[in-house]
């Protein structure tokens, strides 16, 4: 898919105040393409602000060691929010991931922007950069450095590689393909330090973290003949085992690793529902069992909320997956 860099060129060089923000519950993708993209515009003498729904995971925080990210109800509030002539929408074009920030983005008199590869949207009255057959959004921040004619930095090299190296599973997934390496070799030029990425994002477990994790292990369910696992975590578990709701990041790719199973959901207790987390190695199409429920993303992993009960949300999804696996 063909972006019009152009375009953005000219909305940079039109403009001198951006806000950057991206989905609630933010992982490394977004992160890492917030923290870089506002590298790169503060490199072009921009003013930048970082404002989220929710504030960065602690173990995500080696992205951002300057604390660029701020949060909304923390930081900056509805009622004054940072100045900005342009705002911009990384790694999701959905309504429902905004969580309170979308309030902020529909309210705004400023030019909207979105960044993103996502395959499900909504209507975000933005200017859209999107390409959704890139494995991250951070590949599209690179692409948009170079536009820009901006060099990438270690600062930035290491926040992008982090935001692919997580979207693609650590490169192992079947949407990697040549070009998802060779950006990968220009941000290892550039400074990027991959070993040191995984240590933070998968050596520096805590005894809570590792609890939190085996609880969800230890209830992991095989069905549709060992096709489907799932599993779920309870907001009792984050209180009785000390750990964050950080901790459950990518917890859900560990039941595809299972012999046999082609898909695999995971559950997390929220207020008034579930949030579902849909991975996929065959031939479910995430994207549209999610687009069931409001949700969305790619084919091979998206998401959505699911209001209601455990058993009725459990009911309702694993109704809609087996139907789709057939």
């Amino acid at each position: 898919m063909t972006i019009d860099w152009p375009r953005l060129a000219e909305i940079v060089a039109t403009h001198e105040s951006f806000l950057l923000t991206s989905h609630r519950r933010p992982d490394c993708d977004a992160l890492g393409s917030e923290i870089a993209f506002a590298a790169i515009l503060e490199r072009l003498g921009k003013r930048v602000v970082i404002l989220n729904a929710d504030p960065v995971p602690p173990h995500l925080a080696f992205i951002d060691p300057a604390l660029r990210a701020k949060v909304l109800g923390v930081d900056h509030t509805l009622d004054a929010p940072p100045e900005h002539d342009v705002l911009v929408v990384l790694d999701t074009c959905a309504w429902g991931q905004l969580g309170e920030m979308a309030e902020l983005v529909r309210a705004t008199p400023a030019l909207k922007v979105v960044l993103d590869h996502h395959v499900g949207a909504d209507d975000l009255n933005a200017v859209e950069f999107k390409n959704t057959t890139a494995v991250a959004t951070g590949c599209l921040v690179v692409e948009a450095a170079d536009a820009l004619g901006v060099e990438l930095t270690k600062e930035m090299a290491d926040a992008l590689f982090a935001a692919i190296a997580t979207d693609t599973g650590w490169f192992r997934f079947r949407t990697v393909g040549a070009d998802a390496y060779r950006t990968a070799a220009r941000l290892l030029d550039a400074g990027a330090e991959p070993a040191d990425v995984f240590t933070s994002l998968y050596e520096q477990s805590t005894p809570e973290r590792v609890r939190l994790r085996g609880r969800i292990l230890q209830r992991v369910q095989v069905k549709n003949n060992g096709r489907l696992a799932y599993t779920v975590v309870n907001q009792a578990d984050f209180t009785e085992t000390g750990a964050l709701p950080g901790d459950t990041e990518d917890v859900v790719n560990v039941p595809l690793t299972i012999r046999g199973v082609e898909a695999a959901l995971f559950f997390f207790e929220q207020a008034g529902g579930y949030k579902v987390s849909f991975r996929s190695r065959g031939a479910l199409d995430c994207n549209a069992v999610a687009g069931q429920f409001g949700g969305g993303g790619h084919k091979a992993a998206s998401g959505a909320f699911v209001e209601g009960k455990w058993e009725e949300v459990e009911s309702q999804v694993l109704d809609a997956v087996f139907q789709a696996m057939g």
